[in-house]
């Protein structure tokens, strides 16, 4: 049996509810999350709406969408350039370990190394998701000797 191949596309406004969709299983997958459909409906709709905020690119196989992952852009004057960070990364379960992120990623990858003005790749990753960091390590990255500290004022609204 053919495999079928994977092709990766930019994403438009046509995929904003798939979008909001995997992100929302994403979320509960990977942290028990449970995201607000507004907020999440909203910021997949302004980051569609505006390319400076993220790209969102679409892997599809058989005429289906089945992964995502979205790049934010991050200004390192250290390097004098642009980190591109994956985020939002999805694939559709039945999909999984069939190279749908590994085409993913090696079209960013291509797309970031043409630039000429990205200076490297990165995200970030639960500790404990082994299976997401062997995948990671696989493809060439590293882990980095950084821990992310946050303060997260997304739900500041409902606290009120």
């Amino acid at each position: 049996m053919a495999k079928t191949p994977i092709t990766i596309r930019t994403a438009s406004d046509r995929d904003e509810e798939l979008i909001v969709s995997n992100n929302r299983a994403m979320a509960l997958e990977t942290e028990s999350k449970a995201l607000d459909a507004k907020a999440s409906a909203d910021g997949v709709r302004r980051a569609l709406a505006d390319p400076t905020r993220a790209l969102y690119f679409m892997a599809e196989s058989g005429g289906e969408v089945v992964g995502q992952a979205m790049i934010t852009t991050e200004w390192s004057d250290w390097r004098d350039g642009f980190f591109w960070w994956f985020q939002s990364v999805y694939v559709r379960p039945g999909h999984r370990c069939k190279g749908v992120f590994r085409a993913l990623y090696e079209h960013i990858r291509t797309a970031a190394h043409d630039r000429g003005d990205v200076c490297g790749l990165r995200l970030y990753v639960d500790r404990d998701n082994t299976h997401a960091l062997d995948t990671y390590e696989k493809l060439g990255m590293e882990v980095a000797n950084y821990l992310l500290c946050e303060e997260d004022w997304s739900s500041r609204d409902a606290e009120s």
